[in-house]
């Protein structure tokens, strides 16, 4: 028996846009900036039940980082996240080994400045109206609000919704209806000292079906991405008010 070649494919991802890895590919961002905080928003899409290992490296002197991405079946799955900051790097690689036979990963970057490539994702301002807006999967909202108070509130009926807000130097994971279990291990990953220095990402969970907090303006821009699948934000949204 003959064994089958994989290619191996490097990409370019210094926009930190949505892509898709396989099995041999290594995607390469090298523009990450001091003072900020990333988050690698990574889905399975392979459509089978199979896990995949994400393998992300961000110093040549510390070991790889893996982040495991639950397979599922319809591209139903919520994301896994790593984050990674700027301070310690301004390179991040992400691979999946050739062994990973079917294994397919969809990937791209979060912050107050990623991804600089949008497409593939829905970006939008949101407006400090009090009106909730739907959050849907590939949903990056922003806002950059006046010298004030504001209250954001997100809401979802469906059970273990996740969702992550940025500012420059912190990332919050917000999950909403959360299960006894909690967060799968391994699903939230930090890698290097300051990603992982204490409230710099902090997961908030709550057992109910919306979560608000209050947040000042003043020229800080506030990023909002979704991190749940398709089928689950259907009935998520998110509101900015102002007030003042």
């Amino acid at each position: 028996m003959h064994s089958i070649a994989i290619a191996a494919s490097a990409i370019n991802w210094n926009g930190g846009q949505r892509i898709t890895l396989r099995a041999g590919d290594t995607a390469t961002c090298t523009t990450l900036r001091p003072g900020q905080i990333y988050g690698i928003f990574a889905y399975n899409s392979a459509q089978n039940d199979n896990d995949a290992d994400l393998v992300c490296v961000w110093s040549n002197s510390q070991p790889p980082v893996t982040i495991t991405v639950p397979g599922t079946t319809g591209n139903h799955g919520l994301a896994s996240m790593g984050f990674v900051s700027g301070d310690d790097t301004q390179t991040i690689s992400v691979s999946l080994g050739t062994n990973s036979q079917n294994a397919q990963v969809e990937v791209w970057l979060g912050s107050v400045s990623m991804p600089t490539d949008t497409s593939g994702l829905s970006n939008q301002q949101l407006p400090a109206d009090g009106t909730q807006h739907s959050f849907n999967k590939y949903q990056r909202y922003f806002a950059v609000p006046p010298s004030s108070w504001y209250n954001v509130t997100l809401v979802s009926t469906i059970t273990q919704f996740i969702s992550c807000q940025f500012t420059s130097k912190k990332a919050e994971v917000f999950v909403l209806n959360e299960t006894a279990a909690g967060l799968l291990d391994g699903q939230v990953v930090t890698m290097g000292p300051k990603a992982s220095a204490k409230d710099t990402v902090v997961i908030t969970a709550v057992q109910s079906q919306s979560t608000s907090a209050n947040i000042s303006g003043g020229g800080q821009q506030y990023v909002w991405m979704n991190a749940d699948s398709e089928q689950d934000s259907q009935s998520a949204s998110i509101a900015l008010q102002s007030l003042t």
